[in-house]
């Protein structure tokens, strides 16, 4: 199973936005995708999930995760790095059981011109340790404000040349 992170709990966030449009075009190619929103985890996920504690309204979340063997994390840019969040999340999830051995593919995104670069290095660096292999091929989209129409989707020809690129790779992964 695929599952689609979108990587902040920001209402109305453009990560939502392109998790979802990755949810769509996958879809097209045929597969399954689960959506994860950090926007469901519990309000208060650090005194309710942490240091072996379980909420039922995490256990939704750590049941998919545990059943997932492909993760497309949307990850954007907060200070110069990755949402918080992000980990808080991570941290929360069981280990080994939750990553280890399973594959990620990473998208960065920023509404300044990098791309979200070092936030996806920091996360690579995350996923190392949890023995989560992530795919080479990683996307940096910057300016995402300007990426995306009315509809949500993706417009540009650079953008989507490889934004479907990335997808083809993910799929063979």
């Amino acid at each position: 199973m695929i599952t689609i992170v979108s990587g902040t709990n920001r209402n109305s966030s453009n990560t939502l936005k392109v998790a979802k449009y990755y949810q769509k075009k996958l879809a097209e190619k045929g597969l399954e995708t689960e959506l994860l929103d950090l926007q469901d985890l519990p309000s208060d996920i650090i005194s309710s999930d942490l240091y072996g504690k379980r909420s039922v309204e995490f256990q939704k979340m750590q049941d998919l995760v545990i059943q997932t063997n492909k993760f497309l994390f949307v990850i954007p840019e907060y200070n110069g790095s990755f949402p918080g969040v992000l980990k808080t999340f991570i941290d929360a999830c069981n280990f080994p059981d939750s990553f280890y051995d399973k594959k990620a593919c990473l998208v960065g995104i920023s509404s300044g011109k990098y791309g979200n670069i070092r936030g996806i290095e920091h996360f690579n660096g995350v996923c190392a340790y949890l023995h989560l292999n992530v795919m080479p091929l990683r996307l940096h989209i910057a300016a995402i404000k300007t990426e995306l129409n009315e509809h949500e989707d993706f417009f540009k020809e650079d953008t989507l040349k490889f934004v479907d690129q990335q997808m083809e790779k993910f799929v063979m992964y």
